[in-house]
């Protein structure tokens, strides 16, 4: 009875005690961060430094310390770290349960949008979670090296596995091609299990999709078998930004097909961008969740045009394709001790009341002049881009947008003297947006923005004096078919008959 009483405190003290040796490990590390100077002038002469590992110490990478090393990004064998897959288990968990809670059904296919950033600032979280809706998981060497996958029995598991569909960045795919590798043995291993359908949603759409694809004669086991998908070697980006920005679509399935277009590369451990557009929109057809992994708000979905146009974008070609409402979803990471998933409409209102509705930002972004103005209409175009991708941005955030960057006539003389360039593309892009109908507001309102927008016109004009041709609109938002550019037409064929044929 007495060791039985005392086992939970002696487990305690041991992990007391581990505990304290890692305190002690940092601080040691954090004690010897003295050879910067030293590294630099050695780097001066030309001599050896030591190399040294990367990374964020918020996510525990103690082994970056002592800093001053010749510091390499990843090692991309290593990856996912243990820790990292602690995080994707219980993203993966949420995720599920995000779903269940909604639908009271399992997702049969998440869709996955993976970007070298899991590798390179957070160990491979997202392929970790990747793994785990699988039903696999690393199997790591004693030097920390994964060196294959095994496959998580159902017992142990204790729900189906989910299927997935993963779009991964071209960066990914040039400099992480471990990611494609492991996740492609993994799907190996699950497809192979005598397992029943209900509880094996990866072996179920395997085996549909190579039916289908035979009875089409477009494909064979490695299409069916395919979960990773890109655009072409030497290319990056899935082209919905350029159309977005260039007003060069009509429809929601105009996007979607750009988007395939430019993802339909298949990518295994044989196949590296191989095209087979009507083996990606099958894969399509069954997802149910389209998410990615938000580590950092060093940059917010804002930042750049590739979060709406790979996010919204595979969101939006997936209702287009089913006609069902699917959830889009962003899984936050910032805090890896208090993990969550928000929907897209949730994240979008989170950034624009913190940065674009948030009056200190806004002054701390006017100190910079012509560039904050700048980042100003880039945030909004971006905005913009995801209304167009997902229709989920409440009218009241372009009623916000407009009063406080067009209407206030403080803020829009501050751009006439900083950059009316900027003015005018949010001023043009929330009319392109109300005559889209992805904004609805007053009558009074639109008419206010309109009557501004001819004067910021003026403005522009004013400025052209003297330098040419003016390349002004004039107050015509121009919008286009991809049908109406022949070039584009042509690149789209192939995708528009392997849509009819599949959906």
């Amino acid at each position: 009875m007495l060791r039985t009483s005392l086992k939970p405190r002696v487990e305690k003290v041991d992990e007391l005690v581990k505990v304290f040796k890692v305190a002690l490990e940092v601080a040691k590390r954090v004690k010897d961060c003295k050879c910067e100077l030293d590294g630099l002038l050695a780097g001066f002469n030309g001599a050896y430094i030591e190399p040294g590992p990367s990374g964020a110490l918020t996510r525990g990478k103690i082994d970056v310390l002592p800093t001053g090393r010749n510091f390499y990004a990843v090692n991309p064998m290593a990856i996912p770290t243990p820790a990292a897959w602690k995080v994707g288990i219980e993203t993966a968990e949420k995720l599920i349960r995000h779903y269940l809670e909604r639908h009271g059904r399992y997702p049969e296919t998440v869709g996955q949008v993976l970007w070298s950033i899991d590798g390179y600032k957070a160990d491979g979280e997202q392929l970790a979670q990747i793994l785990y809706l699988l039903g696999t998981r690393p199997v790591w060497a004693p030097d920390g090296s994964v060196r294959g996958i095994e496959v998580i029995p159902l017992e142990e598991l204790e729900r189906p596995r989910i299927d997935v569909v993963v779009r991964i960045s071209g960066i990914l795919r040039d400099t992480l091609p471990n990611y494609i590798y492991l996740i492609d043995d993994a799907v190996s291993k699950v497809v192979a299990l005598d397992e029943p359908p209900e509880m094996n949603f990866v072996r179920k759409h395997y085996l549909e999709r190579l039916e289908e694809l035979k009875k089409l004669g477009v494909g064979r086991e490695e299409e069916a078998r395919c979960r990773v998908w890109c655009s072409p070697p030497g290319t990056y980006g899935t082209g919905v930004n350029y159309a977005v920005e260039a007003s060069a679509w009509r429809s929601g399935e105009d996007l979607a097909k750009v988007w395939v277009q430019w993802s339909c590369y298949m990518y295994t451990r044989n196949s590296f961008g191989k095209p087979s557009p009507e083996a990606l929109i099958m894969s399509l057809k069954t997802v149910d969740l389209v998410t990615r992994n938000h580590i950092s708000d060093e940059h917010d979905p804002f930042n750049c045009c590739c979060y709406f146009a790979y996010h919204g974008g595979f969101y939006n070609t997936v209702k287009n394709l089913t006609g069902r409402e699917v959830e889009v979803v962003v899984v936050d990471t910032r805090d890896v001790s208090f993990t969550d998933v928000r929907t897209i409409k949730n994240e979008i209102e989170r950034i624009v009341r913190a940065k674009l509705l948030n009056p200190a930002w806004i002054e701390r972004m006017k100190r910079h002049g012509y560039r904050g103005a700048s980042e100003f209409s880039r945030k909004i175009l971006h905005l913009y881009g995801w209304s167009a991708t997902t229709n989920m941005v409440a009218d009241w955030v372009f009623d916000e947008i407009a009063k406080t960057y067009v209407l206030d006539d403080e803020m829009r003389q501050w751009f006439e003297q900083n950059n009316v360039w900027a003015l005018e593309e949010i001023a043009r892009r929330l009319i392109e947006a109300a005559e889209r109908g992805l904004w609805k507001t007053s009558a009074e309102l639109l008419k206010r923005l309109k009557e501004a927008y001819a004067e910021i016109e003026g403005v522009l004009e004013e400025t052209m004096v003297g330098v040419g041709e003016s390349e002004i609109q004039g107050g015509t938002i121009r919008l286009i078919s991809p049908d109406e550019v022949e070039v584009w037409k042509k690149k789209l064929s192939e995708v528009e008959r392997a849509w009819k044929r599949v959906k």
